[in-house]
């Protein structure tokens, strides 16, 4: 089965040693996603504005890789604040309401950057059968 890794440039993913994304075969795995753009994070302070944005990424990676978010068949929310389910559950919502993807929120200590609110990972499918 081919294997194909995607790349976003970051200085972690040398680190680290991971990908932004893997294909294999038909599925598609986005690895965990977080409101850091160009050495900022955008949203401080704000779990909606962090989770809309992330989608956003995610929406982004996922069409430029013949994907969409119509193909994804679950997420994994992580919050460092289970509090504010409400305002990522909202966000969530505006993406996935009509998909409803198998999702789980689960409520961590912290994330890479204390400025960091929630981090979002995607499984898809690619070029499901209709």
């Amino acid at each position: 089965m081919k294997r194909t890794n995607i790349k976003s440039g970051t200085l972690w993913e040398d680190i680290v040693g991971y990908s932004r994304a893997v294909i294999m075969g038909d599925l598609v795995e986005i690895s965990g996603t977080t409101a850091f753009e160009n050495g900022q994070v955008i949203g401080k302070g704000d779990p909606y504005q962090q989770t809309v944005f992330i989608l956003q990424k995610i929406k982004k990676i996922l069409e430029e890789n013949g994907s969409c978010l119509n193909d994804v068949v679950r997420t994994r929310m992580y919050v460092t604040d289970i509090h504010s389910w409400q305002l990522v559950g909202k966000a969530h919502g505006l993406f996935f309401s009509e998909i409803g993807p198998a999702a789980t929120m689960i409520e961590v200590q912290s994330l890479i950057d204390p400025d960091l609110l929630v981090e979002i990972e995607v499984t898809a499918r690619l070029n499901p059968p209709e």
